[in-house]
């Protein structure tokens, strides 16, 4: 009998890592995630935005505002500061802010003259209203009852700088019905107490006189 011959099988091939020639047959991707670069640079749009609308509603609240006010809250508590908002009148608005942007606000105004008290950690009180010492009492008030050694830093009033030193006069200026009972008082008083009334301040003047044409108009309307 003939013997039949069988060959051995071929060796195993190496394992390929090449792509498939299939045209049909896909490897997956790996997705795309953003590099870091990318997301700092995400970060930074997003505080350049935020340091820009400060900016802006600082400017907005200088508008028909007649005292801005500089008080140091290191050290104070998110809840203070909450505490502090409620009791400030509706006139007056309590805004933190880096002392960069105020400056940047407020730069070619008259209220650059609050830059001496650029430094620390400041909150910005915006008084709106002509009634300055109805405005710094709930502060004055809030200080006293927590035992806060917190204190004005400065404050500019009719272009003038204000430091904590000399925060007494803002706080003893007249009230508007004060201002009108003297008028009333020196006109029926001698000619040298109306001649001290027209040396006060532009803005007394201006109201007294006001005051004064009310007066006379009630009276004629009697």
């Amino acid at each position: 009998m003939e013997a039949t011959l069988f060959s051995s099988p071929p060796p195993h091939s190496p394992l390929s890592l090449t792509r498939p020639a299939n045209p049909f047959l896909t490897l997956p991707t790996r997705p795309a995630f953003p590099t870091r670069r990318s997301s700092s640079t995400i970060r930074s749009a997003i505080s350049r935005t935020k340091k820009e609308e400060t900016v802006s509603t600082i400017k907005t609240n200088l508008e028909n505002c007649y005292l801005l006010a500089g008080i140091s809250f290191k050290g104070l508590s998110v809840k203070q500061l909450q505490d502090l908002r409620k009791a400030l009148p509706d006139s007056t608005k309590l805004i933190v802010a880096k002392n960069t942007l105020v400056i940047k606000a407020i730069e070619g105004t008259p209220w650059e003259a609050l830059k001496p008290c650029m430094t620390g950690m400041n909150a910005w009180l915006f008084v709106h209203s002509e009634e300055i010492p109805p405005a710094i009492k709930p502060y004055r008030e809030f200080q006293r009852e927590r035992k806060l050694e917190n204190d004005f830093t400065g404050a500019v009033f009719e272009g003038k700088f204000y430091g904590p030193g000399e925060f007494k006069a803002l706080e003893t200026m007249p009230t508007r019905l004060e201002i009108y009972a003297k008028l009333l008082g020196s006109l029926k008083g001698p000619a040298s107490s109306v001649v001290g009334t027209i040396q006060a301040p532009a803005r007394e003047l201006v109201m007294t006189l006001q005051a004064y044409v009310q007066k006379l108009e009630q009276e004629g309307g009697q």
